[in-house]
C-alpha cells in the first residue's frame, strides 16, 4: 500500500510522542525522508521506504562534503506498524503511534549511531493491520509466506539489492549501490545490516532459505559478502508453524555466512502456551545453528514480566 499524502520524495518533520515512548529529541526535518513507489528486482514490484540519515548528515551537499557513511541498516517492520498519518486515523493502530515507520527509524538511529536506517513497509497491508511482505516472499493476504530457495529471476535478495540502488539514488546518497547487472562495483566502505522485527522476520527467514544460492551466483554475491550481521526480533506471523527457520540445510548455510546471527526474543512470542509451536521452533533455530558451529546472540527480554504487546514492541528498544 502506498501513501497517497506524500510525493515521491517529500521530507518529513520529526514525530512528537507521549511520554514513556521513544525518545525523539534527536529528530530534525532534513534526517528522515521518505521515497514512495521505489522499484526493487522488477518494475511492478514496488515499496515505500523511510530513510534516516546518520546525525550530521542533513543535507545532500554535507553528505557529500564529509565523505558519508558506507554502513546501512534495513528494517522489515511488524503488523500495524506503519506510516504516522496513516494509523493515526485507524481506531486500532492509533493507541500504537509511538511505533509508526517514523518513530521507529528514529529508535533505531539511536541504536545505529552514524548508519543509514532504511525501513521497508509492507507492499501490503490487508485491512491496514496485517503486513504483507510479498514482494520479498510468497504470501497470503495475513502475510503467512511460503518460503522457497533462490531464484536468480526474482527473490528477497535480488528485491532488496534493487530497492536499495534505487532508493540511494533516488535520495541523492554519495557512493551509492550501482544498479543491478550494471558495470559499476559495490562501493569500498559498503556493509549492510539486516533487522526484521515480528511479522517483518519473514523476510529474513526467506534470505535465509536464498543464501546458499545467493552467494553461488556470481551477480549477487559481492553484494551478499557486505552483510554483516542479521536480527531476528520476537518473530511471528499467523501461519501455523515456520515462524523460525528449522531445515537443517537452510541453517547449516547460514552457519557457515560467517554473518553475525542475533535472536532477541519475549515471551509474547515465545511463551504462548496457544501458539506453543513458536518457543519450539525458536529453541530449534538456535540450537541447531549452534551445533553447525554458529555463535548465536541470544536473549530473552522481559523474562521475568508479563507477556504483553508492549513489550513485543519494546524489543525495539532493547535488543
Amino acid at each position: 500500500m502506498s501513501s497517497t499524502s506524500a510525493s515521491s520524495s517529500s521530507l518529513l518533520p520529526g514525530p512528537l510522542c507521549q511520554t514513556g515512548t521513544p525518545d525523539t529529541s534527536d529528530a530534525s526535518p532534513q534526517r528522515l525522508q521518505r521515497l514512495v513507489g521505489v522499484p526493487g528486482s522488477h518494475p511492478e514490484r514496488v515499496n515505500d521506504l523511510l530513510l534516516l540519515r546518520p546525525s550530521g548528515c542533513g543535507s545532500d551537499l554535507e553528505e557529500v562534503q564529509d565523505g558519508g557513511s558506507g554502513s546501512h541498516v534495513v528494517f522489515f517492520p511488524g503488523d500495524i506498524q506503519n506510516f504516522e498519518e496513516e494509523m493515526a486515523v485507524q481506531q486500532e493502530a492509533s493507541q500504537w503511534l509511538c511505533w509508526s515507520l517514523e518513530q521507529t527509524a528514529l529508535a533505531l538511529g539511536r541504536r545505529f549511531p552514524g548508519r543509514y536506517i532504511w525501513v521497508v513497509r509492507a507492499s501490503l497491508m490487508y485491512l491496514h493491520k496485517f503486513s504483507c511482505y510479498q514482494n520479498f516472499v510468497v504470501s497470503n493476504m495475513f502475510g503467512a509466506p511460503e518460503h522457497s530457495a533462490y531464484s536468480p529471476d526474482c527473490g528477497a535478495f535480488q528485491h532488496l539489492r534493487a530497492l536499495l540502488s534505487h532508493g540511494m539514488d533516488r535520495a541523492n546518497l554519495p557512493n551509492p549501490l550501482p544498479p543491478p547487472g550494471g558495470a559499476g562495483t559495490i562501493p569500498s566502505d559498503f556493509s549492510l545490516t539486516l533487522v526484521g522485527f515480528s511479522k517483518g522476520c519473514v523476510v529474513l527467514n526467506q534470505m535465509a532459505y536464498e543464501l546458499a544460492g545467493a552467494y553461488a551466483d556470481p551477480a549477487l554475491s559481492p553484494f551478499m559478502g557486505r552483510i554483516a550481521d542479521i536480527f531476528w526480533l520476537d518473530g511471528g506471523h499467523p501461519g501455523g508453524s515456520e515462524t523460525w527457520v528449522t531445515d537443517k540445510r537452510v541453517l547449516k548455510a547460514l552457519a557457515g555466512s560467517g554473518m553475525g546471527i542475533h535472536a532477541h526474543v519475549t515471551p509474547y512470542e515465545v511463551c504462548d502456551p496457544m501458539r506453543a509451536w513458536v518457543g519450539r521452533e525458536h529453541r530449534h533455530f538456535v540450537k541447531i545453528l549452534e551445533d553447525f558451529g554458529a555463535s548465536v546472540n541470544k536473549k530473552l527480554h522481559f523474562e521475568d514480566k508479563p507477556a504483553t504487546i508492549d513489550n513485543h514492541f519494546r524489543v525495539i528498544l532493547e535488543f
